[in-house]
């Protein structure tokens, strides 16, 4: 036989043919796919290059075990052992996920807790302040707390601060211009040092004129033991019997 007849009497057809024909077909890169029964992650390389197999990973799934539900008296003593070194207010939330207990079972706890320290006539209580739980001493040992304090110290703020904040406080949100109109002289610095201690913050500007507007911060909220400003006391015991001039200098 011929050489030249050996190509014609081989078959044309079946997935190894375009490989002895020369031709690209569906199982070479030259044909931009994957041939026939081809496993995904393997490909032709050059002549006697064996392909590459693709590797599999196993995904390892990690079981955490759930923390051991801690009881009551253990809960108790860890919410009070905590609450007695914050410096700040602390959420219920931040509070479970320390103890790795359910949530629902933080907020009756501290109720219980606080419950329990007013009817034991302790000079301290637990109260919500700024969002959070917080120890404070008792209103009716004030004036003990506060010699002691102050004792050989002059107060952090001045008069002219504690006006000004007094008046950001009920007005908020205010901008300085109107709170000088109340006070009657200009607060540009008592702002700016309310501002540095952190009690007082912008919020936005004013629409019409595009003045700051200022508002008490979550730090003042902690100083008075408040939860929120709803719970400042009511304004009007403090207020002159003629509050005529008073109306005028806020329009």
């Amino acid at each position: 036989m011929a050489p030249e007849d050996i190509g014609s009497k081989l078959p044309l057809q079946g997935p190894d043919s375009s490989k002895i024909s020369g031709e690209p077909g569906a199982g070479e890169p030259g044909a931009g796919g994957l041939g026939v029964g081809e496993p995904a992650g393997e490909s032709d390389g050059a002549e006697g290059v064996p392909r590459r197999e693709a590797g599999g990973r196993r995904r390892v799934t990690v079981v955490t075990q759930p923390a051991p539900e801690l009881a009551d008296a253990e809960l108790r003593g860890a919410l009070e052992a905590i609450l007695l070194v914050v410096d700040e207010p602390v959420s219920e939330l931040v509070l479970a996920q320390v103890l790795e207990q359910p949530a629902e079972r933080i907020g009756p706890m501290l109720d219980e807790i606080a419950a329990g320290y007013t009817a034991a006539g302790h000079g301290f209580e637990l109260r919500r302040a700024a969002g959070g739980w917080r120890l404070y001493t008792r209103p009716e040992y004030a004036t003990y707390v506060e010699r002691f304090v102050l004792d050989g110290q002059s107060v952090r703020l001045t008069q002219a601060a504690l006006e000004t904040l007094a008046v950001v406080a009920y007005k908020q949100p205010v901008t300085r211009s109107r709170v000088s109109a109340i006070r009657g002289v200009n607060c540009d610095g008592v702002i700016r040092t309310l501002v540095s201690r952190g009690l007082i913050e912008e919020c936005g500007t004013e629409q019409d004129s595009g003045a700051f507007l200022y508002r008490t911060t979550t730090l003042f909220l902690e100083k008075l033991g408040l939860n929120t400003v709803d719970e400042l006391p009511p304004l009007a015991p403090f207020l002159p019997d003629d509050v005529e001039e008073l109306a005028d200098a806020t329009r």
